[in-house]
C-alpha cells in the first residue's frame, strides 16, 4: 500500500515507521527544511514541499497513493490537505489528525476526511475504557458519524454472562469483533461463552448504541445513562 503523510513531526514519523515496519511504501511530505531528517525514518521517501499547494502535490504524484494521512500539528493545514487529496487527486482513503477538540466537527467528508483521529477524544476514551465497567465507551469513529468502535466491560450481573455469543440478540448494524479476556484477544465464535470482566469490542452505527447497551447490560442501563448516573 502506498501512503503519503503530510507532516514529519513526531506523529508523522511514528506513523511512517510503523507502516514501513508493516511492509507499506511511505512518503513523508514536509515543508520545513529543518524537519527533513531522513535518518530518522530511513525507509521512507522524503519530499520537501508544502502539502497545501496543488503544484507540490502534483509533483509528489499524489494521485498514485492509496492513503493520505494529514498529520501536522495545525488543524487548518490538515483540513486543506484532506480536501485537496480527496477532491483534486481522488485519493481513496484520507485520514486526518485533529489537534484541538473544538475543531473536531469540521473533520467530515465535506472536507475530504474519511477518518478523523482526535487526540483529545482518543485519550479521553482510553481513560474511560480503563476505569469504566458496565457502560458503553466509544473508542473511535469510522467515516465521521457512520460507524463507531465501542467497548463494554461486562459486570458480573450482566444479563448474558455465561451465555454463548450466538444467543445474544444484537441489533442491526452491529458486530461483535473481539473479546479481550485478560491478556488474550479472542475472535468471537458462536459458541464462546461470555465471562465477567470480558471487554467486548463492537463496530456499530451511532443510532444503535443504546440498543447495544440495553442488550448487553440490561434495559435499565440506558435509562441510568440518560440520567447521568
Amino acid at each position: 500500500m502506498r501512503v503519503a503523510i503530510a507532516g514529519a513531526g513526531n506523529v508523522g514519523r511514528s506513523i511512517a515507521q510503523e507502516l514501513i515496519d508493516n511492509g507499506h511504501q511511505v512518503t513523508l511530505i514536509e515543508r520545513n527544511a529543518s524537519m527533513i531528517r531522513e535518518e530518522r525514518v530511513p525507509g521512507a521517501r522524503w519530499i520537501r514541499a508544502d502539502a497545501c499547494e496543488v503544484a507540490s502535490l502534483e509533483e509528489a504524484d499524489l494521485a498514485r497513493f492509496d492513503v493520505v494521512v494529514a498529520a501536522t500539528g495545525d488543524d487548518k493545514v490538515n483540513l486543506v490537505v484532506s480536501l485537496l487529496a480527496k477532491t483534486e487527486f481522488s485519493v481513496p482513503r484520507v485520514v486526518a489528525r485533529v489537534n484541538r477538540a473544538e475543531n473536531e466537527w469540521l473533520f467530515t467528508e465535506q472536507w475530504g476526511v474519511d477518518v478523523a483521529v482526535s487526540k483529545p477524544r482518543v485519550m479521553a476514551a482510553l481513560v474511560e475504557e480503563a476505569v469504566t465497567v458496565g457502560d458503553l465507551v466509544r473508542l473511535m469513529t469510522f467515516r465521521q458519524g457512520e460507524a463507531n468502535l465501542v467497548e463494554i466491560t461486562l459486570p458480573t450481573d450482566a444479563p448474558h454472562v455465561g451465555h454463548a455469543v450466538h444467543t445474544v440478540p444484537l441489533p442491526r448494524d452491529c458486530a461483535l469483533v473481539a473479546i479481550v479476556r485478560g491478556k488474550r484477544v479472542l475472535t468471537p465464535g458462536p459458541d464462546d461463552p461470555l465471562e465477567p470482566g470480558d471487554e467486548l469490542v463492537f463496530v456499530c452505527t451511532a443510532d444503535v448504541e443504546d440498543d447495544v447497551r440495553a442488550v448487553i447490560l440490561g434495559a435499565d442501563s440506558v435509562e441510568r445513562t440518560r440520567r447521568g448516573e
